[in-house]
């Protein structure tokens, strides 16, 4: 397994958003989706605490959580895709700014 330091989390949260939205729409399965939306998030957890003080890794972890549930009333305005890509890039962009670009 890779150390917590060494994971790209930019790359983790964008699996976790695209590939749990991907995952429930295309088995139908929401709890699914939901379960590598989870697991993604944990990992990328894990490595802003390993990096970070606990309000750091609580902010990017909130930053990701809040992403979640703000792609939901956006899609209602511009549509799935570019509403999960949306959120999915501010995601991605915070964590490697904030967390991976340093390292």
């Amino acid at each position: 397994m890779k150390a917590a330091r060494d994971v790209n989390t930019a790359a983790v949260t964008t699996v976790g958003l695209i590939g749990g939205w991907l995952t429930a729409r295309e088995t139908g399965v929401r709890p699914l989706g939901g379960v590598l939306l989870g697991l993604a998030g944990a990992w990328a957890g894990r490595t802003w605490l390993a990096r970070h003080s606990w309000p750091g890794a609580l902010g990017l972890a909130a930053l990701y959580v809040t992403a979640f549930g703000a792609s939901h009333p956006l899609a209602k305005k511009i549509g799935a895709w570019p509403s999960v890509l949306a959120v999915t890039a501010v995601t991605a962009g915070t964590a490697h700014l904030v967390s991976d670009a340093g390292r």
